[in-house]
């Protein structure tokens, strides 16, 4: 059984910084592409950065200049580092992942979401 696991959500002050974490388990022989996408109350779900195997990596206009991902191919960990946090970055932040689980057998897993609130 695969599994993502969030971790490093929750409340922070406008301004502010949090590194998000998404550690990926089970009989996993590599992953493709990791991302980290959000869903605010009452709006779609979006894609803020997507990281690729070998480090290229893609950012939304609202990510862009202030977020950082980041993985460790060895920890099959992908991370998402946030500065300068706005009120409108609030939201439930999921992970992404390609799981290579065998020559033949890919596939797509989601964690199951973190929480950040960036309120005064």
């Amino acid at each position: 059984q695969v599994q993502l696991v969030e971790s490093g959500g929750g409340l922070v002050q406008p301004g502010g910084s949090l590194r998000l974490s998404c550690a990926a388990s089970g009989s996993i022989v590599s992953i493709n592409d990791m991302g980290w996408y959000r869903q605010a109350p009452g709006k779609q779900r979006e894609l803020v950065a997507v990281i690729a195997r070998g480090g290229s990596t893609d950012y939304s206009d609202a990510a862009k200049g202030r977020f950082t991902i980041s993985r460790d191919n060895a920890k099959k960990t992908v991370y998402l580092q946030m500065n300068s946090l706005k009120p409108e970055d609030t939201a439930v932040y999921y992970c992404n992942a390609d799981v290579i689980l065998s020559l033949t057998y890919r596939r797509s897993k989601w964690g199951q979401g973190t929480q950040v609130t960036v309120s005064s």
